[in-house]
């Protein structure tokens, strides 16, 4: 099976009430500790690149990277770039073999971020490759993402419909609460989704799927081993994963996840060092960071997103 757009993903997710995981890659490792979860779970699934990473790994690397874990299990998987930051970006990754982008022009106001959306969408939707746009910004940093608590703003339900008729967008990312990163929230604040906002924009938008990016749930056991091992990442909350479980199980589609990859990763890396200082072959540390994200993502296709069992 050759690469594959979100097209059919979503259509069979929002009828079936799960989501499709769409899980950042920088690198080998992640690549097939995502894959390999995914292989045991018979599991559909999104690998994302933002321009960033893709920057970092060359875009021809992780093409590369992916073919291979299509033609190695034979899933669904789209190749998808994640907050693509101007149409000559998305351009480029739609001409260079992805088969999805997205285009954020959240910060935008609303009237240009329909008409970046629509030229990406007019270009991309030639080659039968899919779009997502976004309304509303998260607060939170990571990668080319970075809006402060004060600039972010939740998604406004009464625009939903005149963006998705003139941009022609195929799924939509809003923002109900989710945020970038792994400090999602302050010590004490009770991390807490606008479930209200997310029913009112799928009441507008029957059918249509819908996109929570900064869904990371930052495991504590992760947040434990990391500074157990030296590291400091105190006060570090994520989204708690009945909130993510519900979400999935009514309008969104497509749940990005990021950070806790790269917590399980450098969770294991960390340990690894310490129980054995003695190594330096990066196949060995690495190798039990990959088995982290193995675990992660196994975790999130059953209990989280629903879609074990699905491609």
């Amino acid at each position: 099976m050759p690469l594959v757009n979100t097209k059919e993903m979503f259509k069979k997710a929002y009828e079936g009430g799960y989501a499709i995981g769409a899980f950042n890659v920088n690198d080998m490792e992640i690549v097939q500790g995502i894959i390999d979860a995914c292989k045991k779970n018979n599991a559909p699934v999104i690998l994302q690149v933002s321009a960033s990473a893709r920057k970092y790994a060359r875009h021809g690397y992780l093409l590369a990277l992916v073919k291979a874990a299509e033609e190695e299990t034979g899933l669904p998987i789209a190749l998808h770039l994640d907050h693509g930051p101007d149409f000559e970006t998305c351009k480029a990754c739609i001409d260079g073999g992805f088969t999805s982008v997205m285009i954020d022009g959240s910060h935008l106001p609303f009237e240009e971020n329909i008409a970046l959306t629509k030229k990406v969408v007019d270009y991309a939707h030639q080659f039968g490759v899919t779009v997502e746009g976004e309304l509303g910004q998260l607060a939170g940093v990571e990668d080319e993402v970075n809006v402060s608590a004060e600039d972010a703003s939740y998604t406004n339900p009464d625009q939903v419909e005149e963006f998705v008729k003139k941009t022609g967008v195929d799924s939509l990312a809003i923002a109900i609460g989710t945020s970038h990163g792994a400090f999602k929230f302050k010590p004490g604040q009770k991390p807490q989704l606008r479930f209200d906002i997310l029913e009112e924009v799928s009441r507008r938008l029957p059918g249509f799927p819908i996109v929570l990016h900064g869904a990371s749930s930052v495991s504590q056991e992760h947040i434990a081993i990391v500074n157990k091992f030296g590291g400091k990442m105190n006060d570090a909350i994520g989204i708690p994963e009945e909130m993510l479980r519900e979400a999935s199980s009514m309008a969104v589609c497509k749940i990005n996840i990021d950070s806790d990859l790269r917590l399980a990763l450098t969770a294991g890396i960390r340990r690894h060092f310490a129980e054995h200082p003695e190594h330096f072959d990066p196949r060995q540390y690495l190798g039990e960071g990959r088995n982290e994200i193995e675990a992660v993502v196994t975790n999130k296709l059953i209990n989280v997103l629903g879609c074990a069992g699905k491609a």
